[in-house]
């Protein structure tokens, strides 16, 4: 499993850097379903399909013998291969169906990435009563394959697919190239934030959104070569970081950067970093060991640990739902509960922990902060802490700039929010050519 996406979910209501959900109550029926579904789906994973039946609710057992489950399951599941990642994408209490058994129904939806990058909805109904919970019902469906990452017709630059080794497992990544480049080109390492992404900063939990896809065709045309990957264990990248960290993740990272500094078209004194949310975490870590990195553009990033910034998510959550008083007192108790049960993960441990000021002290490179104005995942005023840390480390080279009425994707978003349902809900899925203009122009003039 997924070190990485399993925390996303367990974390779901706390941590959040990319995805946040809001928090609740974590004794509600839909919570208790999604994980006992997430545990059961695990059996159908590993091709343990007649444990899976065992533990579907009775009346599955009743209706569809053993061999029919097991040749219905291969045939659903046969041809997508291994699972590489899952996401969990809602979880609703659901009216039951015509003569179907007394008991609450809740349906479970994940998103699943396999091996090679198909990407399926998977559902499954839970049968529950007393905090037990079964399966009662299971679906998949493919998703479309993937968009291809090829340059547009009219591009100054080229789209070339690439792969990168990192140590014990590959990554799967674009670089896009200036066309006609007379000498050797800057170039610049994009770097995701947490949950399962691909390349252009794409989460099935958010159609439509692609960032990275937006920054890469927006530098290139600015003569500044681009690579972005897949998150490790999703779309074409291998890997299995069920034990990785953040820091583990900048490691992928450096690994691009060797990437590029071995190419012949890149110059390896110009390359530099641009990483958004957890990606905001990861930059600093590498240029602060790495000398030779030009420039760094920190994306809604923050400068606080973990622990501060899941006790701002949840508090203010839990507000919006309208908790005042013991109620939030209380509900506010349960999620720390939550919180040192979830904290048993590495990823979900090394956040918590965290503290981004010390590390931002030691950047020597120019830095670019972008924030938006009503992020509520990572506020805005974590900017100028971030600035005031690294101008305490002698770097004099760090601007700062807040978008009025962005959230913490960059999109419009007057409100604010930290919920993804409600991030998929926003009209706009583009980022304002105000904020690309200002990262590509900032680092045209960083690593000319």
């Amino acid at each position: 499993m997924n070190g990485r996406m399993m925390a996303v979910r367990m974390m779901a209501a706390l941590v959040g850097l990319l995805i946040a959900a809001p928090a609740v109550d974590a004794q509600t029926p839909e919570q208790d379903a999604a994980r006992a579904m997430e545990a059961w789906t695990k059996l159908v994973d590993d091709g343990r399909y007649d444990e899976a039946w065992r533990q579907a609710a009775p009346a599955v057992q009743e209706r569809v013998p053993l061999p029919a489950w097991e040749a219905s399951l291969r045939g659903a599941r046969g041809s997508l291969g291994t699972v590489s990642g899952r996401v969990l994408e809602s979880s609703e209490v659901v009216p039951a169906p015509p003569g179907a058994p007394a008991g609450e129904w809740v349906r479970v939806r994940f998103v699943v990435t396999f091996a090679g990058g198909r990407v399926a909805t998977e559902s499954a109904i839970a049968l529950g009563g007393e905090g037990q919970w079964r399966a009662a019902g299971y679906f998949i469906a493919p998703r479309p394959q993937a968009s291809d990452y090829a340059a547009p017709a009219d591009a100054p630059y080229t789209a070339e697919e690439v792969t990168v080794n990192a140590g014990g497992h590959t990554l799967a990544g674009t670089l896009t190239l200036p066309k006609d480049a007379r000498s050797r080109v800057p170039a610049v390492v994009l770097i995701t934030g947490s949950g399962a992404q691909d390349r252009d900063a794409h989460s099935p939990l958010i159609p439509d959104y692609r960032f990275f896809r937006q920054v890469a065709d927006t530098l290139s045309r600015r003569g500044i070569a681009v690579l972005r990957m897949d998150d490790q264990g999703w779309g074409g990248s291998k890997g299995d970081p069920s034990a990785a960290t953040t820091a583990d993740f900048a490691d992928d990272i450096r690994a691009g950067i060797a990437f590029l500094r071995a190419r012949p078209e890149i110059d390896p004194e110009r390359i530099g970093l641009a990483g958004h949310s957890e990606g905001g975490i990861i930059a600093p870590l590498i240029a602060a060991g790495d000398p030779r990195i030009r420039a760094v553009v920190l994306l809604a990033a923050t400068s606080r640990t973990g622990n501060r910034i899941v006790d701002f998510q949840v508090r203010d959550a839990l507000i919006a739902q309208g908790l005042a008083g013991a109620s939030l007192d209380s509900a506010f108790a349960a999620a720390v509960a939550a919180r040192s049960a979830a904290a048993e993960v590495p990823w979900v441990r090394w956040f918590l922990e965290h503290d981004p000021l010390p590390v931002a002290r030691q950047v020597r490179a120019p830095v670019l902060i972008l924030h938006g104005a009503t992020d509520r995942q990572v506020t805005p005023d974590q900017a100028p802490e971030l600035e005031a840390a690294i101008r305490a480390g002698g770097n004099r080279d760090v601007t700062v700039r807040v978008f009025p009425a962005l959230n913490h994707l960059f999109l419009p978003d007057a409100e604010g929010t930290a919920d993804p349902a409600r991030y998929a809900r926003l009209p706009e899925k583009r980022v304002p050519g105000e904020v690309l203009g200002s990262l590509a122009d900032w680092l045209a003039q960083r690593l000319r």
